[in-house]
């Protein structure tokens, strides 16, 4: 079996694969420190709970933008799962070219992103991801991945506001019932849901537009893109396993 980890911002989401089937999903918190032991002791659990056994485990994927986590969680998986991962890095095979101006600024999120699209999808493809940040990268034809747009994320926004904006609370992040919003939370839901909505639609149709080469795939992943997605035709795939997918087809191609 195989164990991919995506080390994001926010939440650490892990996959487990035997062949092309992911057969369990997990997510921890990034912002917990915790020590490899932690890590381990965690990880362990996991997998026993969804009845996978430790020595299942063959291979590992870590993809990750969050650097100061990666010693403690390499060196957990390991002492407890006796695997050296495997790191998406510069220079690793992923079966598409970055061909931007500096390929060694695209994170590795947003590589595997778009290794799961173009992967399963075919291109040209827009991949979206809703996360910390809200990514749009352009995959062509070839596998070429050309360019990318970064916005501020949902939840990101939604923090800014109640953290700068003395007298506006905390909320939950959804769809109002109208956007004609009549007090304050349903006005900040609709503002955070429906201005992600608007961007997402014209992010969309400025790239299809620039790029002009016909008809292009929009995929989305991340966690609330399913509400933007069900919003809005722009986007024609919503897969909240992108991620995990493009970790294992990364994987597949270091055979």
């Amino acid at each position: 079996m195989l164990l991919v980890t995506d080390v994001g911002n926010s939440n650490i989401t892990l996959g487990v694969f035997d062949g092309e089937n992911l057969e369990a999903t997990f997510r921890l918190t990034t912002k917990i420190p915790r020590t490899s032991d932690e890590y381990g002791i965690v990880l362990r659990n996991l997998l026993e709970h969804s009845q996978i056994r430790v020595t299942d485990i063959l291979a590992v994927v870590i993809s990750s933008v969050v650097p100061n986590v990666m010693h403690s969680l390499t060196s957990a998986i390991i002492k407890y799962i006796h695997v050296t991962p495997l790191i998406v890095a510069p220079g690793i095979r992923t079966g598409i070219r970055i061909a931007t101006e500096n390929p060694r600024q695209i994170g590795a999120d947003r590589i595997v992103d778009a290794v799961g699209a173009y992967g399963l999808y075919g291109g040209p493809v827009i991949v979206i991801d809703y996360g910390t940040a809200t990514t749009f990268d352009l995959v062509d034809a070839s596998g070429a991945f050309l360019a990318g747009v970064i916005a501020p994320g949902i939840r990101t926004s939604a923090k800014a506001l109640w953290e700068e904006a003395a007298k506006l609370p905390e909320i939950e992040i959804c769809k109002p019932k109208s956007i004609l919003a009549q007090e304050t939370i349903s006005s900040m839901q609709a503002g955070l849901v429906y201005g992600q909505i608007g961007q997402t639609e014209y992010i969309i149709r400025h790239m299809k537009e620039e790029f002009a080469a016909g008809e292009i795939k929009v995929v989305a992943t991340g966690g609330l893109g399913k509400t933007i997605a069900s919003e809005t035709t722009s986007i024609d795939i919503y897969d909240p396993n992108l991620t995990l997918h493009g970790m294992r087809l990364i994987y597949e191609k270091q055979k």
